[in-house]
C-alpha cells in the first residue's frame, strides 16, 4: 500500500535509530523525505553543518597574502583570507556597525572595505578605521574586529566549525593520514577550481560520489573503462571519515607522474573518501578532485571544487584533459542525481536495500554518522 502521509522530521529521526539497530546484512536506505524535508533540513543546519567540521576550499586559492575569497554556509556569510604574515584568517563576513557584508567575490586586497560606511578592517580582522565615529562614546575599535571563526587546515583544506565546540579534526583522521601519506596531497598543487549549483540535495551528491556502484552504467566511457564497478574495495573507516578504494583496470595506461613513495599497489588505485558531513575528495595516483559541498534548500547543493597535481602549469594538455574528464563525469552524475531529486517527492517508495560492501557499504557508514548525530535518541540526549 502506498503511503499517504509524508514522514515527518521525528518519523525520519526514529527511522535514523531504527537503522543503527539493523544489522550491515539489513543495511538500507532512508526514505525519500530524508532528502527532500526543509524541515529535516533545518535541523540538519543546527546539528551537522553548524556543529561539525565543513570544508571551505583549498589553500590554493590564497596562496599570497592579500588573496581572499568570500563563502556562505547555511546563511552564515564568511570571509577566508592570507593576512601579510602568511596565516589563513577564516572570518565573519559581515561589518561591526550595521551588519552589511566586508567583502564579495574573490580577490587581492591590503584591506576590506564595507562597501556601506567604509568601515575598514585588516586582514586578519582587526577594524583599522571607522570615518566619523571618534566622538561615540558607545564606541569601542578594540572590540569591533570581525569574529575569527573556529578553523582548522588539514591535507591543504580549509575547514569551519561554526559554533566551535567541534573536537579538533586533524586528530580524528590519523588513520586516513596513514592510507593517504604516499600519495602527498599536501604536495599537490591546486590547478582548476569552480563553483556550480545542482538541483539536487547535498546527501545525494555525498553519497553518490562514495559509492562505486553506478560507475558501469553512468559512467561507461568516462570512468568505467578506467576504474571499474567491479574492482571497487572498501577501506575500514572511522567515526569522522569513511572511503573506498578504486581500482584501475589492468589494462589501462599507468595514470603517472608518480611520487616516488608510492607503492606499486598505490599507483593502480584512487583512494576516494568523505570527511562528514559533506566533503567528499578522490586522490588519484596523480591528480586530487574535491567537491566542498553546502546546502542551499533540499533540492538544491552548491559546489565549490577544484583539481590538485603535481604539475604546475594549469595549461598543461595533460591537466586540461583531466579537468575535462571530471567536467565530463560531474555532468553524468549531475544528470543522474537532478532526476533523482525529482522522484524522490514519491511517496510510493519506503526505502531500498544496499548493495555489498565494497560497493555501497560507504553510504551504510554515513548513514550511521547521520543517524547518530540527529537520531531520535541522540538529538534528545543534547
Amino acid at each position: 500500500m502506498p503511503v499517504t502521509t509524508a514522514p515527518t522530521v521525528e518519523d525520519l529521526r526514529r527511522e535514523l535509530s531504527h537503522l543503527r539497530g539493523l544489522d550491515r546484512s539489513a543495511a538500507r536506505t532512508m526514505p525519500p523525505a530524508f532528502y527532500t524535508s526543509e524541515a529535516f533540513l533545518d535541523l540538519e543546519k543546527d546539528a551537522v553543518f553548524r556543529a561539525g567540521w565543513v570544508c571551505l576550499g583549498h589553500v590554493g586559492e590564497i596562496l599570497n597574502p592579500g588573496d581572499y575569497f568570500t563563502t556562505e554556509l547555511v546563511g552564515e556569510q564568511i570571509l577566508v583570507s592570507r593576512d601579510q604574515s602568511g596565516k589563513v584568517q577564516v572570518l565573519s563576513n559581515v561589518c561591526r556597525h550595521r551588519g552589511n557584508l566586508v567583502a564579495t567575490g574573490k580577490g587581492n586586497r591590503r584591506s576590506f572595505v564595507c562597501g556601506y560606511h567604509a568601515w575598514t578592517y585588516d586582514l586578519d580582522g582587526t577594524l583599522k578605521t571607522a570615518p566619523l565615529m571618534k566622538d561615540v562614546k558607545a564606541f569601542n575599535q578594540k572590540k569591533c574586529s570581525l569574529p575569527q571563526l573556529s578553523s582548522e587546515i588539514w591535507s591543504n583544506f580549509i575547514f569551519v566549525n561554526l559554533d566551535g565546540t567541534a573536537e579538533p579534526l586533524a586528530p580524528q583522521l590519523g588513520k586516513l593520514d596513514a592510507i593517504l601519506h604516499n600519495y602527498h596531497n599536501e604536495e599537490r598543487n591546486l590547478l582548476f577550481t569552480d563553483e556550480a549549483v545542482w538541483n539536487t540535495n547535498w546527501k545525494n551528491l555525498t553519497e553518490n560520489f562514495m559509492e562505486g556502484y553506478h560507475l558501469f552504467a553512468t559512467h561507461p566511457q568516462t570512468l568505467q573503462p578506467m576504474t571499474p564497478t567491479q574492482l571497487c574495495r572498501k577501506v575500514p573507516g572511522e567515526a569522522a571519515w569513511t572511503a573506498y578504494r578504486s581500482y584501475y583496470d589492468p589494462n589501462y595506461p599507468p595514470r603517472g607522474p608518480f611520487h616516488k613513495d608510492m607503492t606499486e599497489d598505490e599507483q593502480r588505485n584512487t583512494v576516494l573518501f568523505n570527511l562528514f558531513p559533506s566533503f567528499v575528495v578522490a586522490v588519484a595516483a596523480n591528480y586530487t578532485l574535491h567537491l566542498c559541498l553546502r546546502p542551499v534548500g533540499a533540492g538544491k547543493v552548491a559546489i565549490r571544487w577544484g583539481v590538485a597535481g603535481f604539475k604546475t602549469d594549469p595549461a598543461d594538455p595533460e591537466v586540461v584533459r583531466y579537468v575535462e574528464l571530471c567536467k565530463a563525469f560531474n555532468d553524468e552524475d549531475r544528470q543522474k542525481l537532478e532526476t533523482l531529486q525529482l522522484a524522490q517527492n514519491t511517496r510510493h517508495f519506503p526505502h531500498g536495500p544496499l548493495a555489498p560492501d565494497d560497493l555501497e557499504g560507504t553510504i551504510w557508514d554515513f548513514l550511521m554518522f547521520m543517524a547518530k548525530t540527529l537520531g531520535a535518541e541522540e538529538r534528545a540526549e543534547a
